[in-house]
């Protein structure tokens, strides 16, 4: 079984209120649930719609096709009839003009209670009851879901709805083992579980809920969080916060970041651990301020005036941004750099069932030097080592020795020098950090048949669309594998040679204009990549597109 519904309306009508709350009546029945989201960027008006994806099988991205639509709007039925499965259904208020449609008097029966703003929750009431879901569940959810005050108007609403509704399928309720999660609060309880006590930023869609989630639970968990009037300030803030001892975090969208550069760099020549992300939306400038897009690869992967270490993690999926924001805080004090976390507005904000995050994978690891190990009399805080790797000591902590940083160019004890002779040696020194960080890269994961034909190469958060694009053509045949990278830099190559060198076809599949993954292995290796799949119009792309793109491509293959 394999269901989508779709509720679309305008800003403002509750749309959100009632997916969060039909997406939790499903998943506490069990079902896996996927819920995209497309939202523009007005308070009130304009055209919003959510899709539920849910089914007993794993699920990894939204359909393009939906069995359900819940229309609050006129405009809806004109922008999504097309979407409609044959079979399906299309609920709207009795007010509409269309006649072929299921018409409720949705608005009547809310003012009758005396609450227009229970349109929605009648609404869910009749698709509880069409999809034969246990009435019991979605009404204990929906006392936990509503405020006090709320919840015996929405129960009503409900009972009316599911009342006035008819079965179709009766779907029996499964074990409810999984969370249901977004990559943002994934990434900012990656940012908890790794021992994070400051977050500051400034707020900019898609970014923002990581500050809002953090902020949350800022006093049970001993964080400070702070709102500050600006990006540039933002990162010095968190610089300041780390030089200090504590594991500091930020992070904003495309604008934003730009205007964190400059002090990304002062990270580089002051070896500052710090983690920041970047929640990609389509630019330039404010672009399409709600949307999502892959197009700043290569401005993060260059971002920073001068040369300096830096690590990249392109984040796949809400478990992924747990574990890899965790690691990320670890990998950045040992090496003493800025890792940058890539994540984008698709990923931010879909909702997805999965397991518990299991937190006993989770280490701390500080590589705080102490004061007794120093054995130079005088802290040498950039002391030249075969690793490029200076011992840290905290200031303020450390009562003997005294801790300088510069962000001119400096010598080992911190102090400002020009020489010929300390410029390159300290530019060794920091470099040398590269060639044990890319011990550490993890090379992309692998989806699909050992022996390819055909190889689909992706970033980020295209996993999902391009994991299921494969798992439903090797249906048929096993004929396509798929690499989709995490790590992206510096930029793993091992596996990539690998399958690239077993397939007939390599095709790139990203979210952009110019191919930036394509031209990183064009830089990096001598693969010839021969096609790229790419979407660039700010909505996510999901398997159908990418199959979509491949018939046309391998036109002489039947997929």
């Amino acid at each position: 079984m394999d269901y989508s519904i779709l509720i679309g309306g305008a800003a403002g009508q509750g749309i959100e209120t009632v997916v969060e709350l039909l997406e939790k009546i499903i998943k506490r029945a069990g079902f896996n649930v996927f819920t995209y989201k497309d939202y523009m960027s007005m308070v009130r008006g304009g055209h919003n719609f959510m899709q539920i994806r849910f089914s007993d099988d794993e699920i990894y991205t939204y359909n393009s096709k939906v069995d359900i639509i819940f229309a609050m709007t006129q405009e809806t039925i004109s922008k999504h009839h097309d979407k409609l499965k044959s079979g399906g259904i299309i609920i709207c208020d009795e007010s509409f003009e269309e006649n072929d449609f299921i018409k409720l008097p949705l608005q009547k029966l809310a003012k009758d209670l005396g609450n227009t703003k229970v349109v929605g929750t009648i609404g869910v009431g009749f698709i509880i009851k069409y999809l034969g879901i246990s009435y019991d569940i979605a009404a204990n959810t929906i006392k936990t879901f509503f405020k006090d005050e709320n919840i015996d108007v929405n129960l009503e609403a409900f009972k009316i709805g599911y009342n006035i509704g008819e079965n179709k399928y009766q779907l029996q309720s499964l074990e409810d083992d999984k969370i249901l999660i977004n990559g943002n609060q994934a990434l900012a309880l990656g940012a908890i579980a790794a021992g994070v006590k400051f977050y500051c930023g400034y707020p900019m869609t898609p970014s923002t809920s990581v500050m809002s989630y953090i902020s949350r639970h800022a006093n049970e968990m001993g964080i400070v969080v702070d709102q500050v009037e600006d990006e540039v300030a933002a990162l010095n803030m968190a610089l300041g916060a780390s030089f200090a001892g504590v594991r500091a975090m930020t992070g904003s969208s495309g604008g934003g970041f730009a205007l964190m550069v400059e002090a990304l760099s002062l990270a580089g020549i002051m070896e500052i651990p710090i983690v920041l992300f970047n929640a990609q939306r389509p630019g330039p400038a404010t672009g399409l301020s709600t949307r999502s897009e892959q197009g700043d690869l290569r401005f993060v992967i260059h971002a920073g005036h001068g040369e300096f270490p830096k690590m990249v993690i392109a984040l796949r999926s809400p478990e992924d941004a747990f574990y890899q924001t965790a690691r990320a805080f670890n990998l950045a004090d040992k090496y003493q750099i800025p890792v940058v976390l890539l994540t984008d507005e698709y990923l931010a904000d879909y909702d997805m069932t999965i397991k518990p995050f299991d937190f006993t994978k989770i280490t701390i690891e500080r590589y705080i030097s102490n004061e007794n190990e120093i054995e130079d009399e005088r802290y040498k805080r950039y002391k030249y080592t075969e690793s490029g790797i200076s011992p840290r000591l905290v200031p303020g902590i450390a009562n003997e020795k005294l801790v300088l940083v510069d962000s001119h160019e400096h010598n080992e004890y911190g102090n400002i020098d020009e020489s010929i002779e300390t410029r390159v040696n300290m530019m060794k020194k920091r470099m040398k950090k590269l060639d044990n960080l890319r011990t550490e890269i993890q090379e992309p994961d692998y989806i699909g048949a050992e022996n390819p034909e055909y190889l689909l190469v992706g970033f980020g958060s295209t996993y999902g669309a391009i994991k299921e694009a494969v798992l439903r053509l090797n249906l048929t045949s096993e004929k396509f594998g798929a690499l989709i990278f995490g790590d992206i830099y510096p930029f793993p190559v091992e596996r990539l040679n690998y399958y690239s060198n077993k397939a007939k076809k390599i095709i790139v599949v990203e979210q952009n204009y110019l191919s930036q993954l394509k031209s990183l292995i064009d830089e990096y290796t001598d693969i010839k990549v021969d096609k790229s799949i790419l979407k660039y119009d700010g909505r996510a792309i999901n398997s159908d597109d990418i199959i979509q793109e491949l018939n046309k491509f391998l036109s002489n293959y039947t997929i």
